[in-house]
């Protein structure tokens, strides 16, 4: 399945994977996700949340912060994808789809983080006043003019 992912885009998935299980997390939840996205900080979707004046490194902490609060396991070596992970991942194809993407980058995962908003990643995405429709449009935009971190 992720095959179509960018180099970035699969070091976002390592990432949370990575980060769940050093949490000592029972699964990779979209808080992971959201986790590695504001770690890659060289793909388009860091571009993106600096336009809309979104400090990643507050937003590692209140992720991280928020991972430790989480169920504890002993070590896992392959840690399952929450329900509201795998939609997202879901999303973020569906989006590089949408937009004649023949690739899914950090970008994707980003909106397709958004879709959801019961989901832990969507919600803290909208405490920074971040709005899937304009995310969307500023995604179209730095893609197009190339002004975005190469993927």
């Amino acid at each position: 399945m992720f095959e179509r992912f960018t180099e970035h885009a699969r070091h976002v998935m390592e990432l949370a994977i990575r980060e769940a299980q050093r949490f000592g997390n029972e699964y990779v939840g979209t808080e992971h996700l959201l986790w590695g996205l504001a770690k890659e900080t060289r793909g388009v979707a860091a571009t993106v949340l600096e336009h809309f004046h979104v400090d990643l490194k507050p937003l590692r902490r209140e992720m991280e912060e928020m991972l430790k609060t989480r169920p504890h396991v002993e070590s896992v070596e392959k840690l399952p994808q929450s329900d509201h992970a795998k939609e997202a991942v879901r999303y973020a194809v569906e989006e590089a789809r949408a937009m004649h993407h023949n690739y899914v980058g950090t970008e994707h995962i980003l909106l397709g983080l958004m879709h959801n908003s019961q989901a832990v990643a969507a919600q803290v995405l909208a405490d920074f006043n971040l709005d899937l429709d304009a995310v969307r449009e500023e995604v179209r935009r730095v893609v197009a003019s190339g002004t975005g971190a190469q993927e």
